[in-house]
């Protein structure tokens, strides 16, 4: 049974940092997108950033230049690195692993909770 397990959101002031951490197990995920989504308040979940195995990165606009997505294929771990977090920013964040071959099945993370705020 597959299993993402999230970590690292929390409370910070604008132009502060978080590290999120999402660890999956159940299967082997080298033929699957890890990355990262967010859903603020009222609004629909976004993409943030994905990754495939080989280390290709994908970024939301708004988030280039201030988040960085890294991938530990061995340990099955996808990080969020987010610098100058703004109050925008503000959402819970879900990882997200979809297998990129036939079936392509989607897994989500429970969500883990960022604020930005001073």
């Amino acid at each position: 049974q597959v299993q993402l397990v999230e970590s690292g959101g929390g409370l910070v002031q604008p132009g502060g940092s978080l590290r999120l951490s999402c660890a999956a197990s159940g299967r082997s995920f080298s033929t699957y997108i890890m990355g990262w989504y967010r859903q603020a308040p009222g609004k629909q979940r976004d993409l943030v950033a994905t990754i495939v195995s080989g280390g290709t990165t994908d970024y939301a606009d708004s988030v280039k230049g201030r988040f960085t997505i890294s991938r530990d294929n061995a340990e099955n771990t996808v990080y969020l690195q987010m610098n100058s977090l703004k109050p925008e920013d503000t959402a819970v964040y879900y990882c997200n692993v979809r297998r990129i071959v036939p079936p392509f099945t989607i897994y989500w993370g429970q969500g883990t909770q960022v604020t930005v705020s001073s």
